[in-house]
């Protein structure tokens, strides 16, 4: 009779143990829960504001990039009446080619998006080939030092547009990564993010005018 009583004894202070042990752990969880998901909270709310500060930053970039290319075709679009006219004053009866040069430089001009600036720039510069393809013709132009020097500035504006554009697209190609991917998509989409076009010219084209011998 009294090892069924100690025994009873023993049974219930394990119980009372056991309870008192779970009663702490659910403390323990009640307690760490919130904590552990205010950290989980905290977490991804710095990943969301690290991820829009990067969408930022790679936008400015490539607005940035794209503001170097338009100074460099504003350049090139001055020095265009110039080299006309300087043409002109050896070739006078090649009216058609000067309509097209300048029609086509006011296409580029009034281009408003990407694309159709691409476009227009490429038409302008094939209209360009024929200006100085007139060039070839006139030795006394080809020598004439205001002609040189037109086409050296050209030279160098077209040079400067490639590089300018080379990296331009390389920005593009990041921002566009950047909001394709998962999870970063889920921030561009809220924020309203959107994929920028390539600046897309002939390179061979844009560079016609380098290839003039004189």
């Amino acid at each position: 009779m009294y090892s069924f009583g100690v025994g009873v004894e023993k049974i219930q202070e394990q119980s009372i143990i056991n309870e008192r042990s779970l009663k702490k752990d659910n403390f323990i969880i009640m307690i760490s829960t919130p904590i552990i998901l205010l950290v989980i909270s905290a977490v991804i709310v710095l990943w969301a504001i690290l991820t829009y500060n990067r969408l930022i930053t790679l936008r400015s970039r490539t607005r940035e990039a794209w503001s170097d290319i338009d100074v460099q075709l504003k350049r090139r679009y001055n020095l265009i009446p110039n080299l006309v006219e300087t043409v002109k004053g050896y070739a006078t009866h090649e009216r058609e080619v000067f309509e097209k040069v300048t029609e086509a430089r006011g296409r580029a001009m009034g281009a408003q998006t990407i694309k159709e600036k691409g476009e227009a720039e490429n038409f302008l510069s094939n209209t360009l080939k024929s200006l100085f393809a007139v060039a070839e013709n006139y030795p006394q132009l080809r020598a004439a030092e205001n002609f040189l020097e037109l086409q050296r500035e050209l030279r160098d504006t077209e040079d400067k547009v490639q590089a300018a554009r080379r990296f331009y697209n390389g920005n593009v190609r990041d921002l566009n990564i950047k909001i394709e991917s998962f999870p970063a998509n889920v921030i561009a989409n809220t924020f309203r993010f959107t994929k920028m076009d390539f600046f897309e010219i002939e390179e061979a084209a844009s560079r016609e005018p380098v290839s003039v011998k004189f």
